[in-house]
C-alpha cells in the first residue's frame, strides 16, 4: 500500500512538473511573439542607398525623341526601365508625433467640386476636360484623405484672410500654371479677382484680388536655373537647350523679395536634350548624340541646380514662405505620348496597386535628399511632397480630352494624349487642401 502511495506521489510530482514545464514554454513562446510584434510595428522602414543604381553619372539616359508640332508643354518622358516598387500603405505616416498629410487614400466625395467650367473661366482649354466633352464624371468625386488625421476642406474665405496685403507666388513649370488654376478657380468663387498681367505667351501671369490687396501670381520658369531654349511655342525645337547649372533664373530671383509666401519646383524638363555649364564651361550633357559632350544625366544636372534654387532661398534676405514640391508622376500606359501612350482608366489607385516609374523615382530621391541638405543652410522650406498621393489617381488626366471633342464629325484618326496634367476640376485641387492646412499648423 505504501509502495503504491509512493509511486502515485511520484507520478503528481512528475505531472506538476511537467504542466509547469509546459506552462513556462507557452509563456516564453507568447512574450517572444509580442516582442517580435512591438519591434516590427515600431521599426523604421530601410531604405537602401544604391550608390551603383543613382550614380549621377551612370543613369541611363531617354532615348532621343522628334519633337512634334503639337506638344502638352512638357517633354515627354522616354525611359523605360523596370518600375521601382512603392507601396504607399507601408510609409509611416506619424513623423515626431505629426501626421504625414501626404500618406493616405482617396475617398469617395458625393458632394463633388466646388466649382465647374462653367463657374471658372480661368481654365485652360487643355485642362477643360468637361467642356471638350469627356464623358465620364467619377473623376469628379473623389478627396484626399490621410491617414491618421483629419484633412478639412479648403476655405477660400479663410485663406484669402491669411493672404490679405500678402503675394502668393507659384514658380516652375506647366504643372504650376495647372496648379495655381485650380486655387484660383476656387478663390474665385468666393471674392472678385481682376487678370493684372501676363506675358505674350501667357505662361506668366498674375491676378489681383482688390477688396484684399491680395496678388496670386504664376512665373515661368521650367528649369529654376539660367536657361537658352531654342524652341517655339509648339514644341519644336531648333537646337538643344543650353543650362547653367550654377546660374539661376532672373525672372524670378530679381522678384523674389517682394513674395511673402513660394510654390517651387522642377522635373520633367530635365529630361530634354540638353548640354550643362558651370561657370559658363560646359561639363556634360544629357541625351546629346553627335555632340561629342560627356553624358552626365539629368540627374547629376537636376541636382546641382536644385542645390543652387535652396542655397539661394535659404541666404535671401527676404523670409518667404516657402513650398518645394516634389515631381508630379505621369501616367502613360502601353506607350508615350508620341508612341500611342494613353490614360483612359476611370478611378483610382489604392496603395500598394501601382508602381512608380524609374525616372519619377530617381527624381523624387534627388529632390528628397536636397530637401534634407537644406537644413545645412538654414532654409525653413516646407516638403510639399504630392508624388505619392499623384501616383494614385491614373483617372484625372485629360487624355484625348485635351483638346476639343477629339472624336466629333467622326473623326477618329490617332489623337494625342495627355497623361501628366490634371483635369479642372479634378485630383489637383486636394493639393490646395493639404496647402492650406500646412498653412495653418
Amino acid at each position: 500500500m505504501k509502495a503504491y502511495n509512493g509511486n502515485n506521489v511520484i507520478k503528481k510530482q512528475f505531472s506538476l512538473v511537467f504542466v509547469k514545464f509546459a506552462v513556462c514554454f507557452l509563456l516564453l513562446g507568447l512574450a517572444y511573439r509580442l516582442f517580435l510584434s512591438h519591434f516590427q510595428h515600431f521599426s523604421q522602414i530601410e531604405v537602401v542607398n544604391d550608390a551603383a543604381l543613382f550614380s549621377d553619372n551612370t543613369l541611363p539616359t531617354p532615348a532621343t525623341v522628334s519633337e512634334s508640332p503639337v506638344t502638352l508643354n512638357e517633354p515627354p518622358v522616354t525611359v523605360s526601365e523596370s518600375p521601382v516598387n512603392v507601396d504607399v500603405s507601408e510609409n509611416q505616416t506619424l513623423q515626431n508625433g505629426k501626421c504625414d498629410l501626404f500618406i493616405g487614400n482617396w475617398v469617395h466625395d458625393p458632394s463633388g467640386p466646388v466649382y465647374t467650367n462653367a463657374t471658372c473661366y480661368s481654365i485652360e482649354s487643355h485642362q477643360n476636360c468637361m467642356k471638350n466633352g469627356r464623358p465620364d464624371t467619377e473623376y469628379l468625386y473623389w478627396r484626399w484623405n490621410p491617414r491618421d488625421c483629419e484633412l478639412p476642406r479648403f476655405s477660400p474665405k479663410k485663406f484669402l484672410n491669411l493672404m490679405r496685403n500678402k503675394s502668393f507666388t507659384f514658380i516652375g513649370d506647366s504643372i504650376m500654371r495647372n496648379h495655381v488654376q485650380s486655387l484660383l478657380c476656387i478663390l474665385s468663387q468666393e471674392e472678385q479677382v481682376d487678370d493684372v498681367y501676363h506675358d505674350e505667351q501667357y505662361k506668366s501671369r498674375r491676378w489681383y484680388f482688390p477688396n484684399l490687396d491680395f496678388s496670386l501670381s504664376v512665373i515661368w520658369s521650367p528649369f529654376l536655373a539660367k536657361a537658352t531654349v531654342f524652341e517655339d511655342d509648339n514644341g519644336v525645337t531648333t537646337d538643344i537647350t543650353q543650362l547653367h547649372l550654377d546660374k539661376l533664373d532672373d525672372v524670378w530671383t530679381q522678384q523674389f523679395d517682394s513674395f511673402d509666401y513660394v510654390v517651387i519646383g522642377g522635373g520633367k524638363w530635365y529630361l530634354k536634350s540638353t548640354i550643362y555649364l558651370e561657370n559658363d564651361t560646359i561639363v556634360g550633357c544629357h541625351n546629346c548624340p553627335g555632340k561629342n559632350i560627356t553624358q552626365v544625366g539629368f540627374a547629376y544636372a537636376y541636382r546641382k541646380a536644385l542645390n543652387t534654387t535652396i542655397k539661394f532661398i535659404s541666404s535671401s534676405k527676404n523670409k518667404a514662405y516657402t513650398f518645394f514640391r516634389t515631381t508630379t508622376p505621369d501616367h502613360f500606359e502601353n506607350g508615350e505620348w508620341n508612341t500611342g501612350g494613353y490614360c483612359n482608366r476611370t478611378g483610382p489607385f489604392k496603395g500598394g496597386e501601382v508602381d512608380m516609374g524609374y525616372v519619377d523615382e530617381v527624381m523624387r530621391k534627388v529632390e528628397l535628399e536636397e530637401f534634407e541638405r537644406a537644413s545645412e543652410f538654414g532654409s525653413n522650406m516646407k516638403l510639399f511632397d504630392t508624388t505619392l498621393l499623384s501616383l494614385l489617381r491614373p483617372d484625372g488626366h485629360p487624355g484625348v480630352y485635351r483638346q476639343y471633342q477629339p472624336f466629333a464629325a467622326g473623326n477618329m484618326n490617332k489623337v494625342q494624349n495627355d497623361c501628366l496634367h490634371w483635369c479642372l476640376p479634378g485630383p489637383i485641387d486636394s493639393w490646395n487642401d493639404i496647402m492650406m492646412q500646412m498653412l495653418c499648423h
